[in-house]
Protein backbone atom coordinates (compact mmCIF):
# COMPACT_ATOMS: atom_id res chain seq x y z
CA UNK A 1 0.00 0.00 0.00
CA UNK A 2 2.88 2.82 0.77
CA UNK A 3 4.15 1.80 -2.90
CA UNK A 4 0.62 2.98 -4.41
CA UNK A 5 0.43 5.62 -2.15
CA UNK A 6 3.80 6.73 -3.26
CA UNK A 7 3.26 6.26 -6.59
CA UNK A 8 0.50 8.43 -6.58
CA UNK A 9 1.83 10.92 -5.02
CA UNK A 10 4.29 11.30 -7.81
CA UNK A 11 1.53 11.10 -10.59
CA UNK A 12 -0.28 14.11 -8.59
CA UNK A 13 3.22 16.46 -8.54
CA UNK A 14 3.40 15.70 -12.18
CA UNK A 15 -0.27 16.50 -12.75
CA UNK A 16 0.08 19.74 -10.73
CA UNK A 17 3.53 20.73 -12.79
CA UNK A 18 1.89 19.93 -15.84
CA UNK A 19 -1.49 22.35 -15.37
CA UNK A 20 1.70 25.07 -14.42
CA UNK A 21 2.99 24.66 -17.80
CA UNK A 22 -0.23 24.07 -19.84
CA UNK A 23 -0.51 27.95 -18.50
CA UNK A 24 0.34 29.06 -22.17
CA UNK A 25 -0.16 27.32 -25.04
CA UNK A 26 2.18 27.47 -28.03
CA UNK A 27 1.51 29.00 -31.20
CA UNK A 28 -0.19 32.65 -32.08
CA UNK A 29 -2.78 34.18 -30.24
CA UNK A 30 -6.03 34.99 -32.19
CA UNK A 31 -6.15 39.11 -32.96
CA UNK A 32 -9.61 40.62 -34.81
CA UNK A 33 -8.39 42.19 -37.93
CA UNK A 34 -8.82 45.63 -37.76
CA UNK A 35 -11.29 47.86 -39.42
CA UNK A 36 -9.99 49.82 -42.23
CA UNK A 37 -8.85 53.06 -42.05
CA UNK A 38 -12.27 54.55 -43.90
CA UNK A 39 -14.58 57.39 -42.94
CA UNK A 40 -16.93 56.75 -45.88
CA UNK A 41 -18.23 54.12 -48.72
CA UNK A 42 -18.10 56.35 -51.85
CA UNK A 43 -15.72 58.27 -52.77
CA UNK A 44 -17.60 61.76 -52.74
CA UNK A 45 -19.36 62.82 -49.49
CA UNK A 46 -22.68 60.82 -49.04
CA UNK A 47 -25.06 63.50 -49.59
CA UNK A 48 -28.56 63.79 -46.72
CA UNK A 49 -30.79 62.23 -49.45
CA UNK A 50 -31.19 61.23 -52.94
CA UNK A 51 -33.49 63.62 -55.51
CA UNK A 52 -36.96 64.12 -55.17
CA UNK A 53 -38.75 61.44 -57.41
CA UNK A 54 -42.48 60.62 -57.44
CA UNK A 55 -42.65 62.94 -54.95
CA UNK A 56 -40.40 60.76 -52.50
CA UNK A 57 -36.60 61.30 -51.56
CA UNK A 58 -35.04 58.63 -49.55
CA UNK A 59 -33.01 60.39 -46.48
CA UNK A 60 -29.45 58.64 -45.15
CA UNK A 61 -28.77 58.14 -42.02
CA UNK A 62 -25.27 57.51 -41.31
CA UNK A 63 -24.55 55.27 -38.22
CA UNK A 64 -28.25 54.56 -37.90
CA UNK A 65 -29.46 51.15 -36.80
CA UNK A 66 -30.97 48.66 -39.53
CA UNK A 67 -34.01 46.80 -38.17
CA UNK A 68 -33.72 42.60 -38.37
CA UNK A 69 -36.88 42.40 -39.92
CA UNK A 70 -36.37 45.11 -42.58
CA UNK A 71 -38.80 43.90 -45.35
CA UNK A 72 -41.13 45.02 -42.93
CA UNK A 73 -40.26 48.64 -43.82
CA UNK A 74 -42.23 48.39 -47.19
CA UNK A 75 -45.50 47.99 -45.40
CA UNK A 76 -46.86 45.11 -47.14
CA UNK A 77 -49.14 42.38 -44.70
CA UNK A 78 -48.39 39.72 -48.08
CA UNK A 79 -45.09 40.51 -48.86
CA UNK A 80 -44.39 39.95 -44.64
CA UNK A 81 -46.28 36.66 -45.35
CA UNK A 82 -44.40 34.90 -48.17
CA UNK A 83 -40.82 35.91 -46.52
CA UNK A 84 -42.22 34.36 -42.86
CA UNK A 85 -43.04 31.31 -44.96
CA UNK A 86 -39.85 30.95 -46.51
CA UNK A 87 -37.67 31.16 -42.96
CA UNK A 88 -40.19 28.58 -41.52
CA UNK A 89 -39.82 26.16 -44.59
CA UNK A 90 -36.71 26.83 -46.93
CA UNK A 91 -34.49 23.40 -46.74
CA UNK A 92 -31.40 25.85 -47.00
CA UNK A 93 -31.89 27.91 -43.73
CA UNK A 94 -32.98 23.79 -42.26
CA UNK A 95 -29.68 22.73 -43.69
CA UNK A 96 -28.01 25.81 -42.03
CA UNK A 97 -29.34 25.54 -38.75
CA UNK A 98 -28.13 21.32 -38.38
CA UNK A 99 -24.79 22.38 -39.26
CA UNK A 100 -24.53 25.15 -37.04
CA UNK A 101 -25.91 22.14 -34.11
CA UNK A 102 -23.27 19.79 -35.33
CA UNK A 103 -20.33 22.19 -34.80
CA UNK A 104 -21.96 23.26 -31.52
CA UNK A 105 -21.68 19.72 -30.39
CA UNK A 106 -18.02 18.92 -32.00
CA UNK A 107 -17.22 21.50 -29.62
CA UNK A 108 -18.56 20.09 -26.61
CA UNK A 109 -17.18 16.87 -28.01
CA UNK A 110 -14.12 18.19 -28.17
CA UNK A 111 -13.67 19.57 -24.63
CA UNK A 112 -13.77 15.73 -23.33
CA UNK A 113 -10.05 15.93 -23.64
CA UNK A 114 -9.70 18.15 -20.62
CA UNK A 115 -11.30 15.71 -18.49
CA UNK A 116 -9.54 12.05 -17.14
CA UNK A 117 -10.57 9.07 -19.30
CA UNK A 118 -11.78 6.04 -17.68
CA UNK A 119 -12.59 2.63 -19.01
CA UNK A 120 -13.10 -0.93 -17.56
CA UNK A 121 -12.46 -4.04 -18.76
CA UNK A 122 -13.57 -7.61 -18.30
CA UNK A 123 -12.34 -10.67 -19.96
CA UNK A 124 -13.68 -14.35 -19.70
CA UNK A 125 -11.34 -17.02 -21.22
CA UNK A 126 -10.60 -20.76 -21.49
CA UNK A 127 -7.37 -21.76 -22.44
CA UNK A 128 -5.45 -24.49 -23.23
CA UNK A 129 -1.77 -24.58 -23.24
CA UNK A 130 0.96 -26.14 -25.90
CA UNK A 131 4.33 -26.34 -23.49
CA UNK A 132 6.05 -27.58 -26.59
CA UNK A 133 5.47 -23.93 -27.98
CA UNK A 134 8.18 -23.28 -25.26
CA UNK A 135 10.24 -25.83 -25.62
CA UNK A 136 8.54 -28.09 -22.75
CA UNK A 137 7.42 -31.80 -22.73
CA UNK A 138 5.22 -31.74 -20.01
CA UNK A 139 1.85 -32.14 -20.40
CA UNK A 140 -0.79 -29.55 -21.36
CA UNK A 141 -3.39 -27.88 -19.14
CA UNK A 142 -6.62 -26.56 -19.40
CA UNK A 143 -7.95 -23.90 -17.18
CA UNK A 144 -9.78 -20.95 -17.23
CA UNK A 145 -8.75 -17.29 -16.75
CA UNK A 146 -11.14 -14.34 -15.46
CA UNK A 147 -9.94 -10.31 -15.28
CA UNK A 148 -11.77 -7.66 -14.51
CA UNK A 149 -9.48 -4.39 -14.37
CA UNK A 150 -10.22 -0.24 -14.81
CA UNK A 151 -7.85 2.20 -16.46
CA UNK A 152 -7.60 5.87 -15.65
CA UNK A 153 -5.35 8.31 -18.27
CA UNK A 154 -5.43 11.78 -18.49
CA UNK A 155 -4.04 13.70 -21.17
CA UNK A 156 -0.94 16.14 -19.99
CA UNK A 157 -1.52 19.44 -22.46
CA UNK A 158 1.84 20.53 -21.43
CA UNK A 159 2.08 22.59 -25.09
CA UNK A 160 -1.54 23.52 -25.89
CA UNK A 161 -1.93 21.18 -28.58
CA UNK A 162 -5.46 20.39 -27.66
CA UNK A 163 -6.64 23.75 -26.20
CA UNK A 164 -5.77 25.17 -29.70
CA UNK A 165 -7.88 22.21 -31.39
CA UNK A 166 -10.64 23.51 -29.27
CA UNK A 167 -10.12 27.19 -29.71
CA UNK A 168 -10.45 25.98 -34.08
CA UNK A 169 -13.31 24.06 -33.12
CA UNK A 170 -15.20 26.95 -31.63
CA UNK A 171 -14.24 29.01 -34.02
CA UNK A 172 -15.55 26.30 -36.90
CA UNK A 173 -18.64 26.88 -34.45
CA UNK A 174 -18.63 30.43 -35.35
CA UNK A 175 -17.80 30.21 -39.09
CA UNK A 176 -21.24 28.26 -39.25
CA UNK A 177 -22.84 30.19 -37.32
CA UNK A 178 -22.02 33.24 -39.60
CA UNK A 179 -23.07 30.78 -42.61
CA UNK A 180 -26.18 30.34 -41.34
CA UNK A 181 -26.87 34.12 -40.96
CA UNK A 182 -25.36 34.97 -44.31
CA UNK A 183 -28.06 32.00 -45.46
CA UNK A 184 -30.74 33.96 -43.64
CA UNK A 185 -29.97 37.01 -45.40
CA UNK A 186 -30.10 36.03 -48.49
CA UNK A 187 -33.02 33.98 -48.34
CA UNK A 188 -35.04 37.13 -47.53
CA UNK A 189 -33.55 39.31 -49.68
CA UNK A 190 -34.53 36.57 -52.51
CA UNK A 191 -37.46 36.57 -51.37
CA UNK A 192 -38.76 40.24 -51.47
CA UNK A 193 -36.41 40.50 -54.64
CA UNK A 194 -38.66 37.95 -56.80
CA UNK A 195 -41.91 39.59 -54.85
CA UNK A 196 -41.05 42.56 -56.27
CA UNK A 197 -40.10 41.38 -59.49
CA UNK A 198 -42.97 39.09 -59.82
CA UNK A 199 -45.39 42.29 -58.89
CA UNK A 200 -43.76 44.75 -61.17
CA UNK A 201 -44.39 41.87 -64.00
CA UNK A 202 -48.12 41.61 -63.03
CA UNK A 203 -48.03 45.63 -63.76
CA UNK A 204 -46.47 45.39 -67.07
CA UNK A 205 -49.15 42.77 -67.79
CA UNK A 206 -51.98 45.18 -66.52
CA UNK A 207 -50.66 47.74 -68.13
CA UNK A 208 -50.22 45.80 -72.15
CA UNK A 209 -53.55 44.81 -71.44
CA UNK A 210 -55.07 48.22 -70.35
CA UNK A 211 -53.78 49.48 -73.49
CA UNK A 212 -55.46 46.27 -75.90
CA UNK A 213 -58.26 47.55 -74.60
CA UNK A 214 -57.81 51.18 -75.43
CA UNK A 215 -56.49 49.79 -78.85
CA UNK A 216 -59.55 47.86 -79.79
CA UNK A 217 -61.96 50.68 -79.20
CA UNK A 218 -59.96 52.69 -81.18
CA UNK A 219 -59.92 49.63 -83.65
CA UNK A 220 -63.79 49.90 -83.65
CA UNK A 221 -63.47 53.42 -83.94
CA UNK A 222 -61.43 53.54 -86.94
CA UNK A 223 -63.53 50.55 -89.04
CA UNK A 224 -66.51 52.78 -88.51
CA UNK A 225 -64.92 55.87 -90.06
CA UNK A 226 -63.75 53.45 -92.60
CA UNK A 227 -67.56 52.31 -93.29
CA UNK A 228 -68.29 55.70 -93.71
CA UNK A 229 -65.41 56.55 -96.04
CA UNK A 230 -63.37 59.12 -94.13
CA UNK A 231 -60.57 56.93 -92.91
CA UNK A 232 -58.47 54.20 -95.03
CA UNK A 233 -58.55 50.90 -94.64
CA UNK A 234 -54.52 50.76 -94.30
CA UNK A 235 -55.55 52.44 -90.94
CA UNK A 236 -57.32 49.53 -89.72
CA UNK A 237 -54.47 47.05 -90.73
CA UNK A 238 -52.20 48.69 -88.78
CA UNK A 239 -54.13 48.93 -85.29
CA UNK A 240 -54.46 45.61 -85.54
CA UNK A 241 -51.03 44.89 -86.33
CA UNK A 242 -49.99 46.61 -82.96
CA UNK A 243 -52.47 45.21 -81.01
CA UNK A 244 -51.25 41.89 -82.29
CA UNK A 245 -47.75 43.02 -81.21
CA UNK A 246 -48.71 44.00 -77.70
CA UNK A 247 -50.15 40.77 -77.37
CA UNK A 248 -47.47 39.10 -78.09
CA UNK A 249 -45.97 40.84 -75.16
CA UNK A 250 -47.95 39.33 -72.65
CA UNK A 251 -46.34 35.68 -73.73
CA UNK A 252 -43.04 36.37 -72.48
CA UNK A 253 -44.52 38.53 -69.03
CA UNK A 254 -47.03 35.98 -68.35
CA UNK A 255 -43.55 33.14 -68.45
CA UNK A 256 -41.53 35.56 -66.06
CA UNK A 257 -44.52 35.88 -63.28
CA UNK A 258 -44.46 31.96 -63.75
CA UNK A 259 -40.59 31.77 -63.06
CA UNK A 260 -41.03 33.83 -60.03
CA UNK A 261 -43.61 31.73 -58.68
CA UNK A 262 -41.46 29.11 -59.10
CA UNK A 263 -38.89 30.33 -57.60
CA UNK A 264 -40.54 31.49 -54.42
CA UNK A 265 -42.25 27.87 -54.20
CA UNK A 266 -38.75 27.00 -54.31
CA UNK A 267 -37.21 29.32 -51.25
CA UNK A 268 -40.65 28.85 -49.18
CA UNK A 269 -40.11 23.93 -49.45
CA UNK A 270 -42.62 23.80 -51.30
CA UNK A 271 -43.25 21.99 -54.95
CA UNK A 272 -44.73 24.45 -57.61
CA UNK A 273 -47.93 22.82 -57.90
CA UNK A 274 -48.54 23.37 -54.07
CA UNK A 275 -47.69 27.09 -53.92
CA UNK A 276 -50.04 29.57 -52.66
CA UNK A 277 -48.77 33.21 -53.30
CA UNK A 278 -50.69 36.65 -52.39
CA UNK A 279 -50.87 39.08 -55.37
CA UNK A 280 -48.33 41.99 -54.16
CA UNK A 281 -49.59 45.11 -55.86
CA UNK A 282 -46.11 46.99 -56.65
CA UNK A 283 -47.48 50.75 -56.23
CA UNK A 284 -48.47 49.42 -52.80
CA UNK A 285 -45.49 48.76 -51.52
CA UNK A 286 -43.90 51.63 -49.37
CA UNK A 287 -40.84 53.24 -50.52
CA UNK A 288 -38.34 53.15 -47.28
CA UNK A 289 -37.63 56.72 -46.63
CA UNK A 290 -35.17 56.55 -43.78
CA UNK A 291 -32.29 54.66 -44.87
CA UNK A 292 -29.62 53.56 -42.09
CA UNK A 293 -26.15 53.34 -43.01
CA UNK A 294 -23.42 51.50 -40.65
CA UNK A 295 -20.19 53.28 -40.35
CA UNK A 296 -17.48 51.10 -42.15
CA UNK A 297 -16.16 50.38 -38.85
CA UNK A 298 -18.90 48.72 -37.55
CA UNK A 299 -19.79 47.15 -40.91
CA UNK A 300 -17.12 44.54 -40.27
CA UNK A 301 -18.72 43.52 -37.25
CA UNK A 302 -21.99 43.12 -38.55
CA UNK A 303 -21.96 41.59 -42.58
CA UNK A 304 -22.03 37.75 -41.74
CA UNK A 305 -19.57 37.24 -45.07
CA UNK A 306 -17.19 39.15 -43.12
CA UNK A 307 -17.74 37.31 -39.82
CA UNK A 308 -16.92 33.65 -41.61
CA UNK A 309 -14.14 34.96 -43.56
CA UNK A 310 -12.83 36.11 -39.72
CA UNK A 311 -13.91 33.11 -38.03
CA UNK A 312 -11.98 31.12 -40.79
CA UNK A 313 -8.76 33.54 -40.14
CA UNK A 314 -9.14 32.07 -36.66
CA UNK A 315 -9.58 28.89 -37.49
CA UNK A 316 -6.53 28.76 -39.29
CA UNK A 317 -4.47 30.79 -36.32
CA UNK A 318 -5.28 27.59 -33.98
CA UNK A 319 -4.39 25.37 -36.38
CA UNK A 320 -1.02 26.85 -36.49
CA UNK A 321 -1.16 26.04 -32.97
CA UNK A 322 -1.87 22.38 -33.12
CA UNK A 323 0.61 22.04 -35.87
CA UNK A 324 3.27 23.66 -33.50
CA UNK A 325 2.58 21.71 -30.35
CA UNK A 326 2.77 18.31 -32.56
CA UNK A 327 6.39 19.53 -32.72
CA UNK A 328 6.85 19.40 -29.07
CA UNK A 329 6.67 15.94 -26.60
CA UNK A 330 3.79 15.13 -25.78
CA UNK A 331 2.57 13.01 -22.31
CA UNK A 332 0.50 11.12 -20.34
CA UNK A 333 -0.19 9.60 -17.29
CA UNK A 334 -2.08 6.68 -16.54
CA UNK A 335 -3.53 3.72 -13.87
CA UNK A 336 -4.75 1.08 -13.86
CA UNK A 337 -6.27 -1.41 -11.12
CA UNK A 338 -7.26 -5.15 -11.79
CA UNK A 339 -7.86 -8.99 -10.38
CA UNK A 340 -7.26 -12.04 -12.68
CA UNK A 341 -8.51 -15.33 -11.17
CA UNK A 342 -9.55 -18.82 -12.58
CA UNK A 343 -13.42 -17.62 -11.51
CA UNK A 344 -15.32 -14.65 -10.48
CA UNK A 345 -15.57 -16.22 -7.04
CA UNK A 346 -11.49 -16.13 -6.14
CA UNK A 347 -10.98 -12.47 -8.01
CA UNK A 348 -10.58 -11.02 -4.14
CA UNK A 349 -7.86 -13.02 -3.65
CA UNK A 350 -4.73 -10.61 -2.76
CA UNK A 351 -2.51 -13.13 -4.87
CA UNK A 352 -4.49 -12.25 -8.25
CA UNK A 353 -4.69 -8.23 -7.72
CA UNK A 354 -2.54 -6.14 -9.91
CA UNK A 355 -1.94 -2.03 -10.65
CA UNK A 356 0.33 0.15 -12.73
CA UNK A 357 0.72 4.35 -12.20
CA UNK A 358 2.97 6.32 -14.14
CA UNK A 359 3.76 8.96 -16.65
CA UNK A 360 4.35 8.04 -20.22
CA UNK A 361 6.04 10.43 -23.00
CA UNK A 362 6.08 10.51 -26.57
CA UNK A 363 9.04 12.48 -28.43
CA UNK A 364 8.67 13.15 -32.28
CA UNK A 365 12.63 12.85 -33.42
CA UNK A 366 12.82 12.44 -36.60
CA UNK A 367 9.57 12.26 -39.05
CA UNK A 368 10.60 13.01 -42.32
CA UNK A 369 10.11 16.98 -41.96
CA UNK A 370 6.28 15.98 -42.03
CA UNK A 371 6.11 17.81 -38.50
CA UNK A 372 8.02 21.24 -39.95
CA UNK A 373 6.40 21.38 -43.18
CA UNK A 374 2.96 20.74 -41.87
CA UNK A 375 3.37 23.80 -39.44
CA UNK A 376 4.59 26.03 -42.70
CA UNK A 377 1.51 24.41 -44.51
CA UNK A 378 -0.42 25.91 -41.57
CA UNK A 379 1.25 28.92 -41.81
CA UNK A 380 0.56 29.16 -45.96
CA UNK A 381 -2.85 28.79 -44.90
CA UNK A 382 -3.48 31.54 -42.52
CA UNK A 383 -1.88 33.99 -44.84
CA UNK A 384 -4.42 32.58 -47.35
CA UNK A 385 -7.20 33.15 -45.22
CA UNK A 386 -6.07 36.42 -44.30
CA UNK A 387 -6.16 37.99 -48.03
CA UNK A 388 -8.92 36.26 -48.38
CA UNK A 389 -10.93 38.14 -45.47
CA UNK A 390 -9.46 41.57 -47.04
CA UNK A 391 -10.88 40.74 -49.94
CA UNK A 392 -14.22 40.14 -48.31
CA UNK A 393 -13.82 43.29 -47.13
CA UNK A 394 -12.99 44.91 -50.31
CA UNK A 395 -15.72 43.19 -51.84
CA UNK A 396 -18.28 44.06 -48.74
CA UNK A 397 -17.54 48.08 -48.69
CA UNK A 398 -17.74 47.87 -52.71
CA UNK A 399 -21.55 46.55 -52.38
CA UNK A 400 -22.20 49.34 -49.80
CA UNK A 401 -20.71 51.70 -52.52
CA UNK A 402 -22.66 50.71 -55.49
CA UNK A 403 -26.10 50.56 -53.60
CA UNK A 404 -25.42 53.96 -52.49
CA UNK A 405 -24.59 55.05 -56.01
CA UNK A 406 -27.50 53.03 -57.31
CA UNK A 407 -30.30 54.82 -55.14
CA UNK A 408 -28.87 57.82 -56.16
CA UNK A 409 -29.21 57.10 -59.66
CA UNK A 410 -32.55 55.14 -59.29
CA UNK A 411 -34.03 58.27 -58.12
CA UNK A 412 -32.72 60.31 -61.21
CA UNK A 413 -34.05 57.56 -63.83
CA UNK A 414 -37.42 57.19 -61.99
CA UNK A 415 -38.32 61.14 -62.15
CA UNK A 416 -37.10 61.29 -65.77
CA UNK A 417 -39.46 58.03 -66.56
CA UNK A 418 -42.07 60.36 -64.53
CA UNK A 419 -41.98 63.04 -66.54
CA UNK A 420 -41.68 61.07 -69.78
CA UNK A 421 -44.72 59.33 -69.25
CA UNK A 422 -46.64 62.03 -68.50
CA UNK A 423 -45.84 63.68 -71.63
CA UNK A 424 -46.07 60.41 -73.47
CA UNK A 425 -49.68 60.34 -71.53
CA UNK A 426 -50.86 64.04 -72.95
CA UNK A 427 -49.68 63.44 -76.12
CA UNK A 428 -51.99 61.13 -76.58
CA UNK A 429 -54.88 61.78 -75.56
CA UNK A 430 -53.94 65.17 -77.61
CA UNK A 431 -53.64 63.30 -80.71
CA UNK A 432 -56.60 60.48 -79.91
CA UNK A 433 -58.67 64.62 -79.79
CA UNK A 434 -57.74 65.12 -83.31
CA UNK A 435 -57.69 61.83 -84.74
CA UNK A 436 -61.51 61.79 -83.97
CA UNK A 437 -61.98 65.21 -85.29
CA UNK A 438 -60.30 64.40 -88.36
CA UNK A 439 -56.84 66.74 -87.85
CA UNK A 440 -54.15 63.80 -87.97
CA UNK A 441 -53.79 60.78 -89.44
CA UNK A 442 -53.70 57.33 -87.86
CA UNK A 443 -50.09 56.74 -87.73
CA UNK A 444 -49.34 59.66 -85.65
CA UNK A 445 -51.72 57.74 -83.49
CA UNK A 446 -50.00 54.71 -83.29
CA UNK A 447 -46.53 55.86 -82.73
CA UNK A 448 -47.93 57.77 -79.49
CA UNK A 449 -49.60 54.26 -78.68
CA UNK A 450 -46.10 52.88 -79.05
CA UNK A 451 -44.31 55.27 -77.14
CA UNK A 452 -47.06 55.99 -74.11
CA UNK A 453 -46.30 52.08 -73.45
CA UNK A 454 -43.13 52.03 -73.77
CA UNK A 455 -43.04 55.15 -71.16
CA UNK A 456 -45.45 53.13 -68.79
CA UNK A 457 -43.31 49.81 -68.67
CA UNK A 458 -40.20 52.02 -68.41
CA UNK A 459 -41.94 53.68 -65.32
CA UNK A 460 -42.90 50.49 -63.86
CA UNK A 461 -39.57 48.98 -64.40
CA UNK A 462 -37.17 52.07 -62.80
CA UNK A 463 -40.09 51.95 -59.28
CA UNK A 464 -38.84 48.11 -59.27
CA UNK A 465 -35.46 49.09 -59.48
CA UNK A 466 -35.86 51.62 -56.66
CA UNK A 467 -37.28 48.87 -54.44
CA UNK A 468 -34.66 46.31 -55.18
CA UNK A 469 -31.36 48.64 -54.89
CA UNK A 470 -32.98 49.58 -51.54
CA UNK A 471 -32.76 45.60 -50.71
CA UNK A 472 -29.27 45.16 -51.91
CA UNK A 473 -28.71 48.17 -49.53
CA UNK A 474 -30.24 46.55 -46.41
CA UNK A 475 -28.24 43.88 -47.55
CA UNK A 476 -25.16 44.99 -48.05
CA UNK A 477 -25.07 46.25 -44.61
CA UNK A 478 -25.43 43.03 -43.43
CA UNK A 479 -29.62 43.01 -42.81
CA UNK A 480 -29.37 43.95 -39.39
CA UNK A 481 -29.42 40.63 -37.97
CA UNK A 482 -27.95 41.65 -34.58
CA UNK A 483 -30.54 43.61 -33.60
CA UNK A 484 -32.70 40.07 -33.82
CA UNK A 485 -34.82 39.59 -30.76
CA UNK A 486 -33.41 35.76 -29.36
CA UNK A 487 -36.54 33.38 -29.19
CA UNK A 488 -38.19 32.68 -26.16
CA UNK A 489 -36.92 30.90 -23.48
CA UNK A 490 -32.72 32.01 -24.68
CA UNK A 491 -32.67 29.82 -27.51
CA UNK A 492 -30.02 30.65 -29.80
CA UNK A 493 -31.21 31.52 -33.44
CA UNK A 494 -29.10 31.90 -36.47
Amino acid sequence: MNAIRSSVQRGAGIVVIAAMLGACAVGPDFVRPVAPDAGGYTREPLPAATALADGQAQQFAPGGSLNADWWRLFKSAQLNAVVAQAIANNPTLQASEASLRQSQDNVRAGYGVFFPRVDAGANATRERTAPLQEGLQTPSTIFTLVTLSGTISYVLDVFGGERRTVEGLKAQTDYQRYLGMAAYLSLSANVVDTSIARAAYAAEVRATEQLIDLEKQQLHLTEVQVRAGTAPYSSVLAIRGLIAANQALLAPLQQKIGQTEDLLATLEGVVPSKVALPDIDLTGLVLPADLPVSLPSDLVRQRPDILSAEAQLHVASANIGVATAAMFPSFSLSGTYGAVGSNFGNLSAASGRFWSIGPSATIPLFQGGTLWYGRKAAIDAFQQAQANYRQTVLSAFAQVADSLKALEHDAEELQAQVDAQLAAGEALSLLQANYRAGLVAYLDVLAADVQFHEATIGYLQAVAQRHQDTVALFVALGGGWWNRQLPAGGGEAL
